[in-house]
């Protein structure tokens, strides 16, 4: 049996929050040559994996849409940091 939309969002988050490293300082490091701004991605995904973190403890329903949606930022995310050097590919979020 699948889970709920709010059972995989958490299972998301978890799996987003092991893939990336955001306490790492090296991933919010700026070499200088980036094809995006690694401290701004990792602000912005950590923003919204709290975000959605609080909602859930509110008791709110993700839609399927959200979980795509939050999935695919994730996925975009870890792309760039790859592409900067901050993360191998080994652990790319679902």
């Amino acid at each position: 049996m699948k889970p709920d939309t709010r059972t995989a969002l958490r299972q998301l988050i978890e799996q987003v929050r092991a893939a990336i490293p955001f306490e790492a300082a090296q991933a919010r490091a700026c070499s200088g040559d980036c094809s995006g701004c690694s401290q701004k991605l990792l602000d912005y995904l950590e923003g919204e994996l709290a975000a959605w973190e609080q909602r859930l403890a509110e008791g709110e329903r993700p839609s399927l849409a959200d979980l795509s949606r939050l999935a695919k930022t994730a996925r975009k995310i870890h792309r760039v940091l790859v592409r900067n050097g901050n993360l191998s590919e080994d652990a790319e979020p679902s």
